[in-house]
């Protein structure tokens, strides 16, 4: 399951923050739009991490249903596609955007299938097969300790990741249920400020 978070950290994290402040520093505002809007979708994947922390079973349901709100976040908005179709064939930044998008389809279909395996141990977190999906979040964990303990001198327990974890989940779930009861209602497919 390595595999599988070593493409994320390529193409759903560091990619996109590359692109993120190439699309600020050339001011492309639809750009900035789409990119912001991923990353807000995209934080259910560190949610994920950290309640896979605790080996705490909600964590592989978050991990399965984050590939697919990623990638329906980069395809979903109609101005935003109408925008980006609009620049020119050429653009080095618009075409970057354009690979990445398909990159990370192909990888949220990838996620999807492997995570997919993964959702028999939302029923029971016995099973061997859970343990591969652990060894990530434990290896991150182990780093976010070390480099909590060298710059504050605090203890990073697997408790207090999945109290963060619980707690950005449930910020998560108000701001989709706002989104769709408020926005998705009034606005539709528009992006527009959000």
């Amino acid at each position: 399951m390595w595999l599988n978070y070593r493409l994320g950290a390529t193409f759903a994290a560091g990619l996109p923050l590359i692109l993120l402040i190439w699309a600020s520093m050339k001011k492309e505002a639809s750009m900035v739009r789409l990119l912001s809007i991923y990353w807000k979708t995209a934080s259910l994947a560190a949610i994920s991490i950290l309640l896979l922390t605790n080996q705490n079973q909600i964590g592989y349901l978050t991990s399965f249903i984050a590939p697919i709100l990623m990638v329906g976040s980069t395809w979903f908005w109609i101005d935003l596609n109408e925008e980006l179709a609009e620049f020119p064939k050429w653009k080095p930044l618009a075409i970057t955007i354009r690979i990445w998008r398909w990159a990370l389809t192909f990888f949220g279909f990838l996620s999807l299938t492997l995570s997919y395996k993964s959702l028999s141990c939302f029923a029971s977190i016995q099973s061997a097969n859970c343990e591969y999906w652990l060894e990530a979040p434990q290896s991150l964990h182990n780093v976010l300790t070390k480099l909590f303990s060298f710059l504050f001198g605090a203890n990073w327990t697997e408790p207090i990741a999945t109290f963060v974890g619980f707690l950005a989940l449930t910020a998560y779930i108000i701001g989709v249920l706002q989104w769709i009861i408020i926005r998705l209602i009034r606005h539709g497919r528009v992006a527009g400020g959000f």
